[in-house]
């Protein structure tokens, strides 16, 4: 992975880490100074925002490792599936609060069903985002136990000659 790649990517995910923290911010000092009004219940929705924040930090936590992993070229090995499970990890408690989410709305949907459907969509088309990684995942185990078997039979090879 070149210099420029990661210096980018890295970039990226500063901009985003830098956003949800400000969002962050912003939904706590809504809580301590905002009163609720309007039919949706605003107090959820907050905490449920920050908490959707949090699944995306740890998420963009994960990703700058293994990027640092990748660039080292030590992606091949067992501490990366720890950053890996943690970003499916992210990936789900976004899902979850999610549909935390779709479930608060819904009652106001009721004339309006379809929106509640498709937020329960936009939840399951999240789930898949896990589940692809996951897949990922399970290429990265793949790719591990090669290089650990390509080293055992170099280490073979060198005793031979």
């Amino acid at each position: 992975m070149g210099k420029l790649t990661v210096r980018a990517l890295r970039a990226v995910l500063l901009v985003v880490l830098a956003g949800t923290v400000f969002v962050q911010a912003l939904m706590v000092w809504a809580l301590a100074t905002d009163p609720e009004e309007g039919s949706l219940p605003l107090t959820p929705l907050r905490v449920l925002t920050i908490l959707g924040m949090v699944s995306a930090q740890v998420a963009l936590v994960c990703v700058w490792r293994l990027v640092a992993m990748v660039r080292r070229g030590t992606v091949f090995s067992h501490a990366a599936f720890r950053y890996v499970d943690g970003v499916i990890g992210a990936i789900v408690a976004a899902a979850l609060v999610w549909f935390a989410v779709t479930a608060l709305n819904a009652p106001g949907q009721r004339e309006d069903p379809g929106v509640t459907v498709i937020m329960g969509g936009v939840g399951l088309a999240i789930l898949g985002v896990a589940l692809v990684v996951l897949v990922l995942r399970m290429l990265l185990a793949q790719a591990v136990a090669r290089d650990g078997e390509a080293s055992r039979i170099q280490a073979e090879l060198d005793e031979v000659i």
